[in-house]
């Protein structure tokens, strides 16, 4: 069995960030930019009043109250094409340019209009209320980089800049076969020894959140001619990822089955807890991950193998922060030689610390205790007893993919 982390790294290591295609902003959400970008206009492009009010000339307001003469009224939209003189003021709402002359703007409720007369009667330092000219950015500053995927505010942001058109990396088609004489898919009927399917269901969303697209192609029978047959009928995806028939029994057909049908095995088993049969090769030269049976063991292998290939292909530039830790709530025991991620709620605790508590039971067939769960908690191989208070890493769960 292979460390965790060479795993990883044997996995991550041939793939390759996707080409990239030219989309609209309006399907920008979620997509990963394949280039800076930078912006094609000033914002503001000018100087603008930040509240509803009176753009006036600073030096007019030395000694209030003071009256001025409104010379224009100028809304969003719209300009004045003349100057405001000594002792003049000029109507203006939010959003709208501040005419020449002016340099500040006095708001609404420090004034008194009678007719074209207003009355000014709290002082105002030069540039209150002014948003200047570039306050947000200025054209040509570059403001999201290659390797970003996009959040609602980056695309609000790029609709500032004036960026109609985004160039993004293709999302990864990601193919999804699940195995096994004893599952049936959700509302199908029942033999009197099966079990409802949940891991493609499970893979096909997390897909999803980590931006590809699935390609499934439903459950096969521990059949190995099936399985072959449906297998070659994933040609074309990026990633062809198997669930179930990894293991050592009689019924684990993968790594057989395949083999006889171009089926290239980097490594098979890995020293964790749960998932130790994972299956990482090459399927008729793409690239596979198969995955365990057990449904905890499929999406914890998920988040930990197939997110971050997801990422690699997907472009999204790799996070350098360090793993983030919790405190434990409660003790754990010594662990044996395999990796062992425990399913765990977080919590704060009164001095504001992030505490984490691992559950009792930690069976990898129970998914209700992953939907319950906030984080994984790492013990590293051969790791000691712990007692209430260590310091221990963790995995959180992202949003989107798993609880939060």
């Amino acid at each position: 069995m292979i460390s965790v982390e060479e795993a990883l790294a044997r996995l991550l290591a041939p793939l390759q960030k996707l080409p990239h295609e030219q989309i609209s902003i309006v399907d920008g959400l979620g997509r990963v930019l394949a280039e800076d970008m930078a912006a094609r206009r000033t914002q503001p492009p000018f100087a603008v009043s930040a509240m509803d009010g009176y753009a006036v000339r600073a030096e007019d307001l030395v000694t209030v109250p003071v009256a001025l003469h409104i010379v224009a009224e100028v809304p969003a939209g719209a300009g004045f094409g003349g100057r405001v003189g000594p002792r003049e003021a000029a109507r203006i709402f939010t959003g709208a340019p501040l005419p020449a002359g002016t340099d500040t703007i006095v708001i609404q409720e420090d004034t008194e209009r009678q007719g074209n007369e207003v009355r000014v009667l709290e002082s105002a330092s030069r540039g209150r209320y002014v948003r200047r000219e570039g306050l947000d950015f200025g054209e040509g500053e570059v403001l999201l980089r290659a390797g970003q995927r996009l959040t609602a505010r980056d695309i609000g942001l790029l609709a500032a800049m004036n960026r109609p058109w985004l160039l993004v990396h293709r999302r990864p088609r990601i193919g999804i076969l699940s195995t096994g004489d004893e599952i049936v898919m959700p509302g199908d009927p029942i033999g009197p020894h099966q079990i409802v399917s949940s891991n493609s269901l499970a893979l096909t969303a997390f897909v999803a959140a980590c931006g590809g697209v699935s390609v499934s192609v439903g459950n096969v029978q521990d059949d190995p001619e099936a399985l072959r047959r449906i297998a070659a009928a994933t040609q074309g995806v990026d990633l062809l990822v198997t669930t179930g028939g990894a293991s050592v029994g009689e019924h684990d057909l993968v790594r057989d089955a395949l083999a006889a049908d171009g089926l290239e095995l980097d490594f098979w088993q890995i020293a964790m807890r749960p998932g130790k049969p994972l299956i990482v090769g090459r399927y008729r030269g793409t690239p596979m991950v198969g995955l365990p049976g057990n449904p905890v063991s499929t999406l914890v292998c998920a988040l930990l193998f197939l997110g971050p290939a997801l990422t690699r292909l997907s472009g999204v530039t790799p996070s350098e922060e360090p793993p983030p830790t919790a405190r434990l709530g409660a003790a754990v025991p010594k662990n044996d030689r395999r990796q062992d991620y425990l399913r765990s709620r977080l919590a704060r605790a009164a001095d504001g610390a992030l505490e984490v508590f691992p559950f009792e039971v930690q069976d990898s067939s129970m998914m209700r205790l992953l939907a319950a769960a906030d984080c994984l908690v790492v013990r590293p191989p051969e790791a000691p007893a712990l007692a209430a208070g260590a310091t221990v890493p963790i995995v959180p769960f992202p949003a989107g993919m798993l609880p939060i």
